[in-house]
């Protein structure tokens, strides 16, 4: 009798805990390391005017401009995140970032996500100054999974798994990245980065 309650207690253990597979786990045994998993911003540093705040899991500003910089700097790696923003929204991920302090254009890549963006060929999905979308990916209003892919001087982006530009460019090959709020509400969520060889 005792043998069947044991097993009894198992098995009702094994079905509560089953639909409570820990995402993070598999993520980690992948390589990957969550940098933001709605909790803190520790694996951060703010610089700029940004009212960053954490949110009900969210990482989020709604006042320009400012940035939101990884601690450690990288030279290869698998960048992803979800990001959420209003069509008249700036946002962006800078990357290789060489002045954390004042992450810009001059010292680092930006990978933009501003879909009313005045010059379209530096729009969502692009990486400004180096790579035109390839395609019209709207990112307004909805949550957008954003991976980037910086190995050596090659540079992909893909938002919800669309290639959305590719390029090979050796300016920058090292440094921080940064979450960008440049205008209008910005979220980001999950935002995690496996290191590459």
């Amino acid at each position: 009798m005792r043998t069947s309650s044991l097993i009894l207690a198992l098995c009702l253990v094994g079905a509560v805990g089953a639909d409570r597979v820990p995402v993070a786990a598999a993520q980690t045994d992948a390589g990957w390391t969550m940098l933001f998993d709605g909790e803190n911003l520790d694996n951060f540093t703010m610089t700029g005017n940004a009212n960053w705040r954490v949110t009900e899991g969210v990482a989020e500003a709604d006042m320009p401009r400012g940035y939101l910089v990884s601690l450690e700097a990288y030279t290869n790696f698998d960048l992803r995140m979800e990001v959420w923003t209003l069509p008249e929204s700036n946002a962006g991920v800078m990357l290789r970032v060489g002045d954390p302090r004042a992450p810009s254009l001059r010292n680092g890549y930006e990978v933009n996500i501003n879909d009313q963006r005045t010059d379209q060929d530096g729009r969502t999905g692009s990486i400004v100054n180096i790579a035109a979308p390839l395609v019209k990916f709207d990112a307004g209003n909805k949550w957008v999974t954003v991976d980037i892919s910086a190995i050596g001087p090659r540079m992909t982006v893909r938002l919800d798994g669309i290639l959305t530009a590719e390029a090979t460019d050796t300016t920058f090959a090292s440094g921080q990245f940064a979450l960008q709020a440049a205008g209008g509400e910005v979220k980001y969520r999950n935002v995690q980065i496996r290191v590459a060889p």
